[in-house]
């Protein structure tokens, strides 16, 4: 069998916690490579965006290749910015499927743009099914913005319900997606397949503590609160912030300091070159006189963030959105309980009180409740941490893979829609 796998506006290779880069890339990466485990042929395919990089790599093993299609500038860009190019990116797909006389059995699209594209691909190819994963819904975004900037545009959500109209099946994460496209978008539940996200369970796993620390250069007595992701208003990381003020000054003396890790985005550039939210997160850190209690890391590889989350007592996701949350689904499986927001994908992964806390959004004071609880118990994070990896294991890739081929093998043995 032989997918299509496509991933527009970023790479799977990309490194994480950049503006466009996070669980999505994560989860096109390793789904693909699982399938390569399984015996599945996958071409993963985005636009270029570095003149300099190889169009076609081999990094992710099995004989499964990373295509970059020339499409507009071989440069970063927004993603408002790259819509009109996806006619030349699949003129690029099709160009390479004919120079290497492929013929593909599905195609797999991420997020709406991709959803446009394998419509093209789709049409050019004579009806080669569709399963499409959109991984967050311009419409949800819409519930959470706080300001016109944050909002999804017209061009999005038209777009989305184009998607759901021509793909023959919708992978979504969890029960509340499935609600919410039935609900926002009016979707064919019949076209609707709910099958979680993966983890490397090889690769995340629980690394002594004291290793882990001394791996990142953390004091064996200091405690780290964590959190990993993009950083955009989205993620609510300002709540978190304003949580770790209000702990209790008894958790947090000299003798064992805790201090907040922030992991994403970039810190250290210029003014003129940091992105509105980091700027405003920080700021907000000196006005609150935070001092070192706050610590923005950036970017780290993904190699290094098993042992960022086995020295983390413990690891907090303040979203106001979240399809999934597959950070919090990687923080478990190294044995890390976990704090989140009551929303979306999160409410269904963490389990209150078994393998961590769920907590309404933007409400730091019960997150600092949470927070004061699991740090003032060791015995309780020990417990929650075990419970947390023993969940995880039932979202080991290879299960989830098999899941996904299944779909594969039913939509290619369906009428083909032209």
């Amino acid at each position: 069998m032989r997918i299509a796998m496509i991933s527009y506006h970023t790479c799977p290779l990309a490194t994480l916690g950049g503006k466009d880069t996070g669980g999505m890339n994560v989860y096109v990466r390793d789904l693909t490579r699982e399938l390569g485990r399984q015996g599945v042929h996958v071409d993963v395919f985005t636009r270029s965006q570095d003149e300099h990089v190889p169009h076609v790599v081999h990094e992710l093993g099995y004989g499964n290749r990373v295509v970059h299609i020339p499409a507009g500038p071989e440069e970063p860009r927004s993603k408002s910015a790259i819509t009109e190019y996806i006619p030349e990116f699949t003129g690029g797909i099709l160009k390479f499927a004919e120079e290497k006389g492929i013929t593909y059995d599905v195609i797999h699209s991420h997020y709406w743009m991709s959803g446009l594209a394998a419509e093209q691909l789709s049409d050019a190819w004579g009806g080669t099914p569709i399963v499409h994963m959109f991984h967050t819904l311009g419409e949800m975004k819409n519930r959470v913005a706080r300001s016109e900037d944050e909002r999804a545009g017209e061009d999005r959500l038209n777009g989305e319900r184009q998607v759901l109209r021509r793909a023959n099946r919708i992978v979504v994460a969890t029960l509340a997606e499935l609600t919410q496209l039935r609900f926002l978008y009016h979707a064919d539940a019949n076209k609707m397949t709910v099958i979680p996200p993966g983890v490397d369970t090889g690769h995340f796993y629980q690394i002594p503590a004291d290793e882990a620390k001394q791996f990142i250069g953390l004091d064996p007595e200091n405690r780290m609160i964590l959190f990993v992701g993009r950083i955009e208003p989205l993620k609510g990381v300002d709540t978190l912030i304003q949580a770790m003020s209000c702990l209790d000054k008894n958790l947090t003396n000299k003798e064992c300091p805790v201090h907040l890790a922030i992991i994403g985005g970039e810190p250290d550039v210029k003014p003129k070159d940091m992105s509105q939210e980091m700027a405003r997160l920080q700021k907000m850190c000196d006005d609150m006189c935070m001092g070192g209690m706050v610590v923005f890391l950036g970017k780290r590889a993904q190699d290094t963030l098993p042992y960022y989350y086995s020295a983390a007592e413990v690891l907090v996701m303040p979203s106001l959105y979240e399809s999934f949350g597959m950070v919090a689904l990687e923080a478990m499986a190294c044995g890390t309980p976990v704090i989140a927001s009551e929303v979306g994908g999160l409410g269904y992964l963490v389990q209150n009180g078994v393998t961590g806390y769920t907590v309404p959004d933007r409400e730091p004071a019960e997150l600092c409740d949470k927070l004061s609880v699991l740090l003032g118990d060791h015995e309780l994070r020990r417990q929650m941490g075990e419970r947390a990896a023993e969940y995880a294991g039932d979202y080991a890739w290879e299960k989830i893979a098999s899941s996904i081929i299944k779909v594969y093998e039913e939509v290619s043995c369906e009428p083909q829609v032209v």
